[in-house]
């Protein structure tokens, strides 16, 4: 069996998308929330989908429970989840999914951060931390149906070559190809081009996805 991985906001709709492709593929996966009761109720729902071994727990729990520990939670949460959780990540590689999106007159973008990015605002809470970035351009709906191949790339930004080696691991998991891209400051074109992703599919009433050309 593989690593384990924890998912903070695992009980949100990416979360358990995530969750439920990993377990699937025989990682075993921590949900964690902070209602301890509410991730205990999302992993068995998730773990019946997938026939995976899904757990719920606090996110101290979580976080204390894999080495890797992938962030799913709505940006408004993440200053004071990463903060609150700090110690307990100390050490660990922590995957930021978050996308700080907005919507302004019906037009999709994102919020600007001091730090430029969710993840690096994720970076700076977190000194003791490795963060890399993934995850954000896949579509919820299409995690979930365990039975549709993800054929698309997932761009990974991290500055060490082993942890985008690392993150990469993971989207085979999912089923999808991982690109290293280069290092976390790119994240923060990650993050914004899932704008464009929103403003594509609801033009054009589909499900789009990344894919890159020209790679071995």
């Amino acid at each position: 069996m593989s690593d384990p991985v924890a998912i903070l906001g695992g009980t949100g709709k990416e979360g358990r998308g995530l969750a439920a492709r990993w377990s699937r593929a025989g990682r075993r996966v921590v949900i964690g929330s902070r209602d301890p009761e509410r991730a205990a109720a999302a992993a068995a729902e998730i773990a019946a989908l997938s026939g995976g071994e899904v757990v719920g727990a606090g996110n101290a729990d979580a976080c204390a429970a894999a080495d890797v520990v992938v962030l799913a939670t709505p940006f408004d949460g993440l200053d004071g989840l990463a903060t609150e959780h700090a110690t307990a990540l100390a050490g660990k590689l922590v995957v930021s999914a978050v996308i700080p999106l907005q919507v302004v007159d019906g037009r999709f973008g994102t919020v600007e951060i001091p730090q430029g990015s969710a993840a690096e605002l994720a970076a700076a809470r977190l000194p003791q931390s490795r963060v890399a970035t993934a995850f954000h351009n896949i579509s919820y709906k299409l995690l979930i149906d365990l039975q549709h191949p993800l054929d698309e790339d997932v761009p990974v930004a991290a500055d060490e070559e082993a942890d985008r080696a690392l993150v990469v691991e993971l989207c085979r998991d999912l089923g999808a190809r991982g690109v290293p891209v280069g290092p976390l400051s790119l994240a923060r074109y990650l993050e914004g081009y899932t704008a464009v992703l929103l403003t594509i599919n609801r033009l054009h009433k589909t499900q789009a996805g990344i894919r890159f050309t020209g790679l071995g």
